[in-house]
């Protein structure tokens, strides 16, 4: 089956209401994306060109509804100090924090996108993929969220310290890792792309409601309502278990919730479903890494009966990033099973 749609016209009818060849469907592709082109993890970061053209290809390749540009988590707090180590063909990882303990939250500045760090190389990459095909596919720049961002600069057991000991610090944290992120927001938006929000520190397995309400939500408030202002849409990502948060993530701005698959997208639905967009949530290890086509195809149909009727619609999509090996074949298998379900609720 093809597609009789291109994205953009895919979510602008949906937005509308108006019928849809098939549901939007997003397998979240990171740096899967290294083995569309052919090339190491290591030779995407740092390399705009480079990332360009695998998330361009993967596109091309699957045909999925947004390009999200993206190699890890660590860049926004890179550019402010943080040390992360590239394996030659695995994601990047924290391999050191900006600061030691909260004497250094001092020494600490915001990040200039287009000077620090990588930043600069990233939207260099969503500028060549706007140009590649921003005309047909939404193209999107990944965004840590600064709670999140906050443990990058710190370290997270120091920052789970100060939570309950300083909360003072965590706010000087926070605030500085806003500055960046609205900083760098300012710089995706000015490519063409959109914001994605990603702020995994901030699940309901890491935090309680109270925490998330005092040390999270204020700062990503007031990062959705300036995407907002800037006329973009912002979809939020938190990891893990967030059913107790999904209010709050609702009443941060958010217009879409991306469910991850240990939450239940019915769950979602009955809680939120007339708020907020969903988007989920295959498990991304279990079923799009070591699955067959089939385990694929009733994962994905499984989603699209969970929540294919939620009042402000379903993107179907993995509950978080793919691993770098998932096979294409159950990339496209999702896909397939998207294009095989139509627009609409599946029995």
């Amino acid at each position: 089956m093809k597609d009789q749609m291109t994205p953009l016209e895919r979510i602008a009818a949906y937005n509308k209401g108006d019928s849809v060849d098939r549901l939007p469907c997003v397998p979240i592709v990171g740096n899967t994306a290294a083995r569309v082109t052919g090339v190491k993890v290591s030779e995407l970061r740092g390399d705009g060109a480079a990332i360009a053209r695998a998330h361009v290809a993967a596109y091309r390749l699957f045909g999925y509804d947004n390009i999200r540009i993206f190699t890890d988590l660590y860049t926004l707090a890179e550019a402010m100090g943080a040390r992360a180590r590239q394996p030659e063909d695995e994601t990047a990882y924290l391999e050191a924090p900006a600061i030691s303990d909260e004497g250094g939250i001092s020494s600490l500045s915001p990040a200039d996108p287009r000077r620090d760090g990588h930043l600069p190389e990233f939207l260099k990459a969503m500028d060549m993929a706007m140009d590649a095909v921003g005309k047909e596919v939404p193209v999107t720049g990944a965004l840590t969220g600064p709670f999140t961002n906050a443990s990058f600069l710190i370290g997270a057991e120091k920052l789970s310290r100060l939570v309950l000991k300083n909360p003072e610090a965590v706010h000087a944290l926070c605030e500085l890792s806003l500055q960046s992120a609205l900083a760098y927001a300012e710089a995706i938006i000015g490519t063409g792309a959109a914001p994605s929000l990603t702020d995994p520190m901030s699940s309901g397995t890491v935090i309680s409601r109270r925490q998330f309400e005092t040390f999270s939500f204020p700062y990503l408030k007031r990062l959705i309502d300036y995407i907002h202002g800037r006329g973009k849409s912002v979809t939020l990502h938190i990891c893990g278990k967030t059913d107790k948060i999904w209010d709050l993530m609702a009443d941060a701005g958010a217009d879409c919730l991306s469910i991850d698959n240990e939450a239940s997208l019915e769950d979602a639905k009955l809680a939120v479903g007339g708020r907020v967009r969903l988007m989920g949530n295959v498990r991304p290890s279990e079923v799009m890494l070591l699955g067959g086509a089939e385990e694929v195809r009733e994962a994905t149909l499984a989603c699209i009966r969970a929540a294919g009727d939620s009042p402000k619609g379903l993107i179907v999509a993995s509950g978080c990033s793919l691993p770098t090996e998932t096979p294409f074949a159950n990339i496209h298998k999702m896909l397939d099973t998207a294009r095989e379900a139509g627009g609409g609720r599946v029995a």
